[in-house]
């Protein structure tokens, strides 16, 4: 595994696996970094790519991104569905002029429908490319027990516990259309979709493992 920001040029292999993590600058309620999503996906960019066989590079992550249902927060910075399909369009076309297979790492939902449709686009003009999402099952969905336990294992200095308090219970599926009409912040003041009182790094160090190592398979295959 190489991070290809410690590269030059000329070390570059020939047609390598590249990695690019995919992730967010949003509200993760009152104890989480902006950053969160982006860390988690740069993390987990690097676990796959040092249980995967071969040369794989991780790219420098993409930490602007489709975050409009937080606007309302401060600190969110988002670029929008359409910017970041027509980025990411730009980027693998880039990309693909001289590594093999590329594969987007996503650690945000907003991302999702944005990302499948750019992979299909460069899909269909033959690109070598595919995405994978850093989203363990049974979650929960923003800020709670889940990324607080998987920041706290990765970042603990940035992780205030002091103020985590609950949040929106709700299933997200029950929450998104008060969510695509009014933000996050309809259905949740603090930002907070769950419970992040919960959280260990012991839970956050094993949600990781099984994220990697679930996607190591996935990153292959697609």
């Amino acid at each position: 595994m190489t991070a290809l920001t410690d590269l030059a040029w000329t070390a570059v292999s020939d047609r390598p696996l590249v990695l690019v993590p995919l992730g967010s600058f949003e509200q993760h309620g009152p104890h989480l970094p902006l950053d969160t999503d982006t860390r988690i996906a740069d993390a987990v960019a690097h676990g796959v790519a040092r249980r995967t066989p071969g040369e794989v590079l991780v790219a420098p992550p993409v930490v602007y991104a489709a975050s409009g249902e937080h606007q309302s927060f401060p600190g969110t910075m988002s670029i929008g569905n359409e910017a970041l399909r027509f980025m990411l369009v730009e980027l693998v076309r880039s990309l693909t002029l001289w590594s093999g297979r590329v594969v987007l790492v996503n650690g945000h939902g907003g991302n999702v429908r944005c990302l499948a449709n750019a992979v299909r686009q460069l899909v269909d003009e033959g690109r070598d490319v595919g995405y994978v999402h850093c989203f363990p099952a049974g979650g929960d969905a923003h800020a709670g027990r889940t990324e607080t336990s998987l920041m706290l294992h990765l970042a603990p200095e940035a992780v205030d516990m002091a103020r985590a308090k609950p949040g929106n219970p709700m299933p997200i599926a029950e929450l998104m259309p008060e969510i695509l009409d009014g933000g996050v912040r309809a259905v949740s003041p603090s930002g907070v979709l769950g419970d992040p009182t919960g959280a260990t790094a012991e839970e956050g160090a094993r949600l990781l493992d099984e994220l990697i190592a679930g996607i190591v398979v996935e990153a292959v295959r697609l």
